[in-house]
């Protein structure tokens, strides 16, 4: 089996081709990128160009849903999306947080991604099971109970959980093969469902009042 694995809810653009029997074939993680609309098919087809494979040996394509920003994930999940549609295979949506919490060889994690706003998305994790969250709120308010290791995406945010100053910091974000192992690839998939937690920073613009100047017109 070949998974095509995506994720665009961090700052870094991760790109894979995975054999779950064997790992990842292929990978590129372009680090703090704010060009996934523009570099997100070219860097598919350079990955599978360096595994040796083309589109038509896909199997399924895996993609990280967040928490993460509006623009970022929309990228993400409508280019799976129109991957999947374009070639017949599923297409597995999965929490971005979970697939960094498969890195971390720790009993107790706590993962924590820029939400901007001076907040963070985070979630907890009891040996790979996800105990709280996702959720969304200010960093200076998470005071876990228990020592945690703490993973943040990306490294400054270390700066704002000041407050879990006794516990170790990691900087780790998802890959390829994380994506995968926490993808329940037997399952029939559901409806991609972004996990955005707020509304988009995006506002739409108040309507501007109407001249006086143009007359009113019965039709």
């Amino acid at each position: 089996m070949l998974v095509l694995a995506i994720d665009t809810s961090t700052p870094d653009l991760v790109v894979g081709v995975v054999d779950p029997a064997a790992g990842t074939l292929h990978e590129q993680i372009i680090p703090d990128t704010r060009r996934h609309n523009e570099l997100l098919t070219p860097t598919v087809q350079q990955v599978l160009a360096g595994a040796g494979k083309t589109f038509a040996d896909l199997d399924a394509v895996v993609v990280g849903c967040g928490p993460g920003p509006f623009t970022g994930l929309r990228v993400g999940m409508a280019s799976a999306a129109a991957f999947g549609d374009a070639l017949g295979i599923p297409v597995h949506g999965v929490c971005s947080l979970d697939a960094i919490a498969q890195r971390v060889p720790a009993d107790t994690v706590l993962v924590a991604t820029d939400a901007r706003r001076r907040e963070v998305y985070w979630a907890t994790y009891h040996n790979l099971t996800r105990t709280e969250g996702p959720n969304v709120q200010a960093p200076g308010t998470l005071t876990p109970s228990h020592p945690v290791a703490v993973v943040v995406v990306p490294e400054h945010l270390a700066e704002q959980l000041s407050e879990l100053q006794h516990v170790e910091k990691r900087h780790l974000g998802p890959n390829a093969a994380s994506l995968v192992e926490v993808a329940d690839l037997s399952a029939q998939p559901q409806p991609l469902e972004p996990l955005y937690l707020r509304r988009p920073d995006a506002k739409e613009p108040a309507p501007k009042p109407k001249s006086p100047a143009i007359p009113d017109v019965e039709l």
